[in-house]
Parts: C-alpha cells; sequence; structure tokens
C-alpha cells in the first residue's frame, strides 16, 4: 500500500508539472502590421526580433488600417529584418537559437491594399490571407497566435476562404487553433469576425477610445509610480543610442511607445505567462471572458464604425495592485502607500520588469556574454500545483534558484487573488522576500484556487526577472 501511494503521488507531481510544461513551449505567431502608420509598429518589431529565439515568427504581414487605408509596406519590415540579420551572431552568444535574417524575410508578406471590409470576399485573396491559411494548415498541433497591429481584413479574408472552400469538420479544426491579439479595432472588419466566427478566440479592447485600453498602459503615465522606463530619455540611452544598428533603427515616439507590442508580450516564456489563459494575468495585461456592455465603451476619434458585440470576448479586467517599494533600512521591500485599481494595472504592473528585459536584449547586440546580464532562474522545491485545507498552513520555498552570471538574488512572493477564484488577498506570513515563504490557508465554504507568484530579481544592470505561479486549490474541511 505505501509502495502504491508514493506511486500515485509521484505521477500526480508529473502531471502538475506537465501543466506547465506546456507554457514553455515556444508559440507560433503571425504579425499583422500596419507599419509606417506610426513609429511605434517599427518599435514594436524590433523588440519582437529580439525574442525570435523563443517565439516561432510564421509570419510578419503588412496591412492597411483606418491609419493607412490604402497601401501596405512590406519594404519597411523588410528593412528592419535586415538590421536585424546584422546584430543576429552577436545575439546567439548569449542565447541560442536566434533564426537566419533570410529566413524571416522569407516569411514578409502583404495584404491587400484596401481598407476592411473593402478587403473582404470573393477575389480578396492576397499574399498575407494564403499565407495565414498556409501556416495554419501545418502539422503542427500548437496554438497559432495572430498579432494585430493594425486593421485585421486580412486574417478576415482568410477565414472567409476557409469557410468557403473546407468542409465544416475542417474549417472548425482550423478556426480552433487560432489566437487572436487585436490592439483595439482599427478597420470594421473585426466585429465582422467576431460575429462571424463566435467560436473564435479573440482578444480586444473594443471601441476606438485607445486611452481607456488594456494595452495602452504600455506608455501611460501614471500618477504615483516611477514611470522612468518609458521616459524619452531612458528609451535613448538603453535602446537606441550605442546599441549598435539594430537599436539606431528603433525611432523615436510620435504617438505613443510601443502600443502594439502588448498583443505579443504574454507569449515570451518567463514563468508568469500563460498565454493560453488570458484570466490569469501577464506581461501583455489581464483579461476576462465576457460580452462587453456598449453603452460604456468609450469612443475616440479613429472614425471606425462599432457594433453591439454578439457573443464573449476576452476584454479588459481589473486588478486592485499595491506596488512593493525599496525599504532603505531593514527589510528591503515594503509595500507602497498607494494602491491602484483598473484594467490598464494589469499590464503597467509588470511594466519595469519587460523594459528591463528589453535593455537587456539591446546590450546582447554588441556586448560580450561576461560584459552582458542574463535573467535569473526560478526553482520551486515542490511542485507548481498544490492542494491544500482550510486553515492549513504550507510553505514555498525557492532555494534552488539561481543566477547565470552570478548575480545575488532577491525574492518576493505575492498572492495575485484576481487570477483564482478566491478573491480576496491572501497575505504572506512573515517576511515576503525571502527564498520560502508561508501561508496559511483561507476558510472556504467549497473548493476555491489562489495564485501565488515567485519574483525572482537579479542585482545585474539592467536587474532582470523571472517568475514562478504557483496555484493552490484550497479545499473545505
Amino acid at each position: 500500500m505505501k509502495t502504491i501511494i508514493i506511486i500515485i503521488s509521484f505521477c500526480l507531481i508529473i502531471y502538475s508539472q506537465s501543466q506547465f510544461a506546456q507554457v514553455n513551449q515556444k508559440c507560433r505567431l503571425v504579425v499583422l502590421t500596419d507599419i509606417e502608420a506610426d513609429p511605434d509598429d517599427t518599435q514594436s518589431l524590433v523588440r519582437l526580433l529580439l525574442y525570435s529565439n523563443i517565439i516561432d515568427i510564421e509570419g510578419l504581414i503588412a496591412t492597411t488600417s483606418v491609419w493607412k487605408k490604402t497601401s501596405v509596406a512590406p519594404e519597411s519590415i523588410k528593412k528592419v529584418v535586415e538590421t536585424y540579420g546584422k546584430v543576429k551572431p552577436n545575439l546567439n552568444k548569449h542565447e541560442a537559437g536566434f533564426p537566419e535574417a533570410e529566413i524571416l524575410l522569407s516569411k514578409v508578406k502583404q495584404g491587400i491594399s484596401k481598407y476592411g471590409m473593402e478587403g473582404v470576399g470573393d477575389g480578396k485573396d492576397s499574399e498575407g490571407s494564403d499565407w495565414i491559411i498556409k501556416v495554419l494548415e501545418k502539422n503542427d498541433e500548437r496554438s497559432l497566435w495572430i498579432s494585430v497591429w493594425g486593421g485585421v481584413n486580412t486574417l478576415a479574408q482568410a477565414l472567409y476562404k476557409i469557410e468557403k472552400t473546407k468542409s465544416k469538420t475542417e474549417a472548425k479544426r482550423l478556426i480552433a487553433r487560432l489566437r487572436v491579439y487585436t490592439i483595439s479595432d482599427q478597420d470594421d472588419s473585426g466585429n465582422w469576425i467576431r460575429a462571424t466566427f463566435p467560436d473564435l478566440f479573440y482578444i480586444v479592447s473594443p471601441g476606438d477610445h485607445y486611452g481607456s485600453a488594456t494595452w495602452s498602459a504600455i506608455n501611460t503615465v501614471v500618477d504615483g509610480i516611477n514611470n522612468e522606463t518609458i521616459s524619452n530619455k531612458w528609451l535613448a540611452q538603453n535602446i537606441q543610442q550605442d546599441h549598435g544598428p539594430l537599436g539606431a533603427c528603433y525611432p523615436d515616439v510620435a504617438w505613443g511607445m510601443e502600443g502594439d507590442t502588448p498583443s505579443w508580450l504574454s507569449l515570451i516564456s518567463n514563468g508568469l505567462n500563460v498565454p493560453e489563459r488570458p484570466e490569469w494575468g501577464g506581461w501583455g495585461g489581464r483579461y476576462e471572458l465576457y460580452k462587453p456592455d456598449f453603452a460604456t465603451i468609450k469612443k475616440g476619434g479613429s472614425d471606425v464604425p462599432h457594433k453591439t458585440e454578439t457573443r464573449e470576448i476576452w476584454t479588459n479586467a481589473i486588478d486592485t495592485y499595491t506596488p512593493y517599494i525599496h525599504g532603505e533600512y531593514g527589510r528591503t521591500v515594503k509595500l507602497d502607500k498607494s494602491t491602484f485599481s483598473d484594467n490598464k494595472v494589469s499590464l503597467w504592473r509588470w511594466r519595469d520588469d519587460f523594459q528591463n528585459e528589453f535593455a537587456a536584449r539591446m546590450d546582447w547586440c554588441i556586448k560580450s556574454y561576461n560584459d552582458a546580464n542574463h535573467s535569473p532562474v526560478p526553482v520551486l522545491g515542490h511542485p507548481e500545483e498544490l492542494t491544500v485545507k482550510s486553515g492549513q498552513g504550507f510553505g514555498f520555498d525557492a532555494s534552488g534558484s539561481y543566477d547565470p552570471d552570478g548575480d545575488n538574488l532577491s525574492y518576493l512572493w505575492f498572492n495575485y487573488p484576481e487570477a483564482g477564484s478566491y478573491k480576496k488577498l491572501i497575505k504572506i506570513e512573515g517576511a515576503e522576500n525571502a527564498h520560502g515563504a508561508y501561508v496559511i490557508a483561507p476558510e472556504v465554504e467549497k473548493k476555491e484556487t489562489a495564485h501565488f507568484i515567485l519574483k525572482v530579481t537579479d542585482k545585474g544592470i539592467p536587474s532582470l526577472s523571472r517568475y514562478k505561479r504557483v496555484i493552490v486549490t484550497i479545499l473545505p474541511k
């Protein structure tokens, strides 16, 4: 009997680890970009190429948008990719797997030079829409993420053709593979897609009032926090100047810094991001599945027509967040006096972390391995899924964590209430900044889940953070 119990326990541990192992798969990505409508597309492309070793870029497609209605600019994509090719050999000194520029150039395509639904229908196929179908039909069971930085009519046309030319069974199978994250609606085909394909996984902040969209938190100046890492001075020092040719082609901000980047930030395997679970939160923000109230959606100035949503979509979700700040004496971290609560919080709460990592990867373009910083490696001494009972005390342990550069490490444990079913904050008992932590499970009347995040940060320059997410199931007594 003892042997059977050990075997069952081992299998449960392996199963829980296998669930999280799926998170570490490289995501497949096709980008739709209205590059040249705004410099921020070029900015986002520069950053994306620095992650091309851990994200499988399957397509870079130039499209139209409400801001660029009659032309596309694939040559601008190619220019950035060619510049990436100049620094790729040095990037490979830091991490393996960066693709040759020639491979990425072969995946640069263009959509139709028409705006919105004018480019959808019979005879409206394009190199870009056909490419999406080709990539989707690959013998690859991984989801295909479509990151939309402008208009979405190239995807709309691909879906239109799939529906017209495939059997219902095949069309359903292909569409089930798609994961779409659009940076608001920048043409009138997004609403058509969501209404016509009700089962399609779709993340969007609907409406054209960009200021209230979750993604806009990447460049929003927030009162009460340090906004240095999105300043023009910071960009000049850490990205644009003295960082080789790729940094030199990162343009100045015209409207907003990298408004398109959140559409793929959550595809980075960092221990926090779980792309298939937008409600769990991550670098790209947190989203919940519901049918938004059209009457509450603010209108802006893009003139993209809006219609009432016909079904549930993944959209804005509210986080309540009190930042931890540096303690000058005694415990090295303490809670700030200000608490923030809105949908943008779910993204900007991670902003310094992903900006610092951007700066470090830009360093990789020019520096040797020994002269640059690399992410720490959090290691848990227990499974990433635990089950406890109401009132039970339990511990976390990350003492096996290490840093590849030999840097000193800082630890931070905290509960993320919005990510689990138990919505009340569960405090860490004692110090939350040691390599181990202790928690007492709250009293519950039904089974609940609570997410705890471990953040491990090195003291290199710039300091880099990686995470572990522990999901605790709490059972009633």
